[in-house]
């Protein structure tokens, strides 16, 4: 077996939020920095949280690094930064109301960013939590007025959300999740958010920036979806195929594939994409290979398996949600 072909674990980087809380800490063992830790980035290669490298001949180095230096074992793709971020999101109070840019927004007006965007698979969530998705503005000019005059409780549009949903959140998406709820969430390589509304929160005694005008361009009026379940907002949770043993696709977007794992036993799988990102939600298990070494894996570890990789098995009593491009 080849060094290069081995799976590659990242140290996850923190971020303590005004709404964070302490969840991640139990949930999946992690040495959080404070009671506020809102965000892990788990899978990251952005100048704002560049994960490590953990363990192996690269180890210390960032993950920026290896693919500028090792594109090989990306599938030698030819885009100009890595394209995914893998988060986990612990929101103790609701998280503003946001709305993300497309690429071509972001990019004249960010200096060059990606736009945002995203999915989420919702860990968990209390009893009774409720999810902003999309708007009841008909026309732009009523969304700044409601937007502008404060008329929240008309514009905002909640559904109730469980664990185990699904949401796809495009470019122009009004969105947000509420207290209570803790999401994985895969996204593209982009930190660009623009509040729309922040409840009046102070942060060092002043309120926190809000981007009203940016929002306003880049909100997509009107909503296109109705109801909760329109296809490409959200898929329920539940299983959709029998067995021990499932791999269920969740979404395919231009900008990634995102599929859940479940396997109670043993499954054999194949890795024949650029490189595959995996990310442990529930309980304990291993993978090896034919001829290579097995290694123990459990909720909470976040690797990649790179270009190359082939034939794997996974073994134990565990839930994995897996990405690529």
């Amino acid at each position: 077996m080849k060094e290069e072909t081995e799976m590659i674990r990242l140290k996850p980087v923190f971020k303590q939020m005004i709404w964070g809380g302490n969840r991640m800490r139990a949930e999946f063992g992690y040495d959080i920095p404070g009671d506020d830790t809102g965000e892990c980035w788990a899978i990251s290669a952005h100048k704002n949280g560049d994960c490590e490298i953990a363990e192996g001949e690269y180890a210390g180095k960032t993950l920026s690094w290896l693919w500028n230096e090792h594109r090989e074992l990306f599938g030698n793709i030819d885009l100009p930064v890595f394209p995914l971020l893998t988060k986990i999101i612990d929101a103790r109070e609701n998280l503003s109301i946001q709305v993300h840019p497309d690429d071509t927004y972001a990019g004249s007006h960010e200096n060059g960013s990606l736009g945002k965007t995203e999915c989420w698979y919702i860990l968990d969530c209390d009893p009774g939590t409720n999810i902003i998705i999309g708007h009841n503005a008909s026309t732009r000019e009523e969304l700044a007025d409601m937007i502008n005059n404060g008329r929240w409780d008309e514009l905002i549009r909640e559904i109730p959300v469980h664990k185990g949903d699904f949401f796809q959140i495009d470019p122009g998406t009004v969105h947000a999740i509420k207290g209570g709820t803790m999401i994985l969430e895969t996204q593209q390589n982009s930190d660009i958010t623009y509040r729309v509304y922040d409840y009046g929160r102070l942060q060092g005694g002043k309120p926190r920036q809000l981007h009203v005008k940016q929002s306003i361009d880049v909100i997509r009026v009107p909503f296109t979806g109705s109801d909760a379940s329109d296809k490409g907002i959200r898929l329920t949770a539940g299983k959709e195929s029998e067995g021990e043993n499932e791999c269920r696709p969740l979404v395919r977007s231009p900008y990634y594939r995102v599929w859940k794992l479940d396997i109670a036993g043993k499954g054999s799988y194949i890795q024949d994409n650029a490189f595959l990102i995996c990310s442990v939600i529930e309980g304990q298990g291993n993978i090896g290979r034919d001829g290579g070494k097995t290694e123990k894996i459990r909720k909470g570890d976040h690797f990649i398996l790179p270009a190359g990789f082939g034939e794997f098995a996974l073994e134990g009593n565990l839930s994995l949600i897996c990405s690529s491009v």
